[in-house]
């Protein structure tokens, strides 16, 4: 099973085949959208206009108006309005996109009218856009996320392709619930069996129809279309889900296409490519050939500067704050159990190069001697973590220093000194590493974090694949404003405590 990397709720499976009733088609929440631009317009209009009447600022009827109506414009430019969109993620480094495109905005009406107003003002008056809007999408994702786990808000969907890739999409549409569709039917082209559970609908002949040259442009009766369109109009569905293979394409996937469209129905193809996030996606057209581009993952460039001097600066300014905090955590650690006050271990980090990783000590001073007694309670037989849920070397301390993640605040010198970023894949140990095949190495592209997409999505909760997963995921398409997202979502896993053990 794979995960959503932005969401734990990816984890729960979605029936494999479901009856027409039972599937409300998304039109459902049909609310979502006016909802979200009026209280974008009122977490605008009411506290910009309620600063400037109690500073009588000039016109606060006025700028109040002004500054909604910009408010709007750059959310409706943005799309973030549609309903086939809203919802699909908490949007908080989207909205803070445009709040500071609206300050921009704003910056520049006020230069060309000569506004005399104070910029505290303005400041004051927007800063609650940021916190009503950001609360709007995170509400709106999570009735969203609720309803899909009770199979609602759904596009049904139909599959048509040859047996094996069929299987292939059906069985991971239906691993997770971070999207909008569920597998209703299929319809096979050429010989085989499905083997994902799905109702069959329908088989499509696999030397493919022969068009007739004088009407090029008709579907006749008997061809791929009707068989398609009968099936479609049988469960319901709205959606066809072509997967290409090599019974599939050309000219037969054209015409297919055109008796779906024709039909009302809505089209889409599934590429095979998993994995990849959206941004590195650019579609081009030669020779009438439309040719999907894949932007290779951030290694160099300004993103990755950026990221290195926010780690170092961030880190450090953390260590400052915190330094009473660590004091008082290394005299308890002292004081709970003998044995020295930092943990230092050898771990795996960017490109394979080892480093010293350091933590507060957790677990008693000779844990590593017992390891041996305890490999047959390793609860991650399938991989080669080793983790325990009731491990009896974890001190007192230590286990409250693991639930709130205290343990790793010494991290914060390795992020300091450049061996680990704030955010990045777990750091492995050395003979973790030594067990890794050429997919695993992979994850060593960038450098280990002291939170990462497998601390806001379970922790020690998931399984070895799926860790691995959320570690490719991150490797290949981080960005700076998803290091952020994940930051945010750290404090909210770390007070939840799920995974830490």
């Amino acid at each position: 099973m794979r995960h959503s990397p932005g969401s734990r709720h990816g984890t729960v499976r979605r029936p494999t085949a479901v009856g027409r009733r039972s599937v409300p088609r998304r039109d459902t929440a049909s609310w979502y959208p006016p909802f979200a631009l009026c209280a974008d317009a009122l977490g605008v209009f009411g506290p910009v206009l309620a600063v400037y009447s109690a500073r009588s600022e000039a016109e606060p009827l006025a700028s109040a108006t002004v500054a909604t109506l910009c408010w709007l414009a750059i959310r409706t430019g943005h799309r973030r309005y549609l309903a086939r969109t809203l919802g699909e993620s908490r949007g908080l480094i989207a909205t803070l996109h445009d709040w500071l495109i609206l300050l921009g905005l704003l910056a520049g009406l006020r230069a060309l009218t000569g506004e005399r107003s104070a910029i505290s003002s303005a400041l004051i008056g927007l800063l609650p856009a940021l916190a009503v809007t950001g609360t709007t999408c995170v509400v709106i994702h999570r009735h969203l996320t609720g309803r899909r786990h009770q199979a609602q808000a759904l596009r049904r969907v139909l599959v048509v392709g040859e047996a094996g890739p069929v299987d292939v999409v059906a069985a991971q549409l239906a691993a997770r619930t971070d999207h909008a569709y569920v597998v209703v039917g299929t319809v096979l082209a050429g010989p085989g069996e499905p083997a994902c559970g799905i109702p069959q609908l329908g088989r499509l002949d696999a030397a493919g129809p022969a068009y007739p040259p004088a009407v090029p442009d008709l579907i006749p009766e008997g061809l791929d279309g009707p068989t398609v369109l009968a099936a479609a109009r049988g469960k319901d569905a709205d959606l066809v889900l072509v997967v290409p293979g090599s019974l599939l394409t050309g000219e037969r996937l054209r015409r297919l296409t055109w008796a779906v469209q024709d039909a009302g129905l809505s089209f889409a193809l599934a590429s095979g490519l998993t994995e990849v996030a959206l941004r590195r996606l650019s579609v081009s057209t030669a020779a009438g050939l439309n040719l999907l581009h894949i932007a290779p993952p951030l290694r160099r460039g300004a993103q990755p500067a950026v990221k290195s001097v926010l780690d170092r600066a961030v880190a450090g300014l953390a260590l400052t704050v915190s330094a009473p905090l660590l004091v008082l955590l290394a005299l308890a650690v002292r004081l709970d159990s003998p044995g020295p006050v930092l943990y230092r271990q050898t771990r795996i980090g960017h490109r394979g190069v080892p480093f010293t990783l350091w933590k507060f000590r957790t677990m008693v001073a000779d844990a590593e001697l017992r390891r041996p007694d305890l490999e047959s309670a390793n609860e991650h037989v399938a991989g080669p973590l080793f983790k325990m849920r009731r491990d009896p070397r974890v001190t007192r301390l230590g286990r409250l220093l693991r639930r709130t993640s205290l343990d790793e605040l010494p991290q914060l010198f390795n992020v300091v000194r450049g061996q680990m970023s704030l955010v990045g894949p777990r750091p492995p140990l050395p003979e973790e590493v030594a067990r890794y095949g050429a997919v695993e190495l992979r994850r060593l592209g960038v450098k280990p974090g002291l939170t990462g997409p497998w601390q806001v999505s379970g922790r020690s909760d998931l399984s070895w694949d799926e860790g691995l997963a959320l570690d490719l995921f991150y490797t290949d398409n981080w960005s700076v404003t998803g290091d952020l997202d994940v930051l945010a979502r750290t404090l909210r896993a770390v007070v939840d405590g799920r995974g830490a053990y």
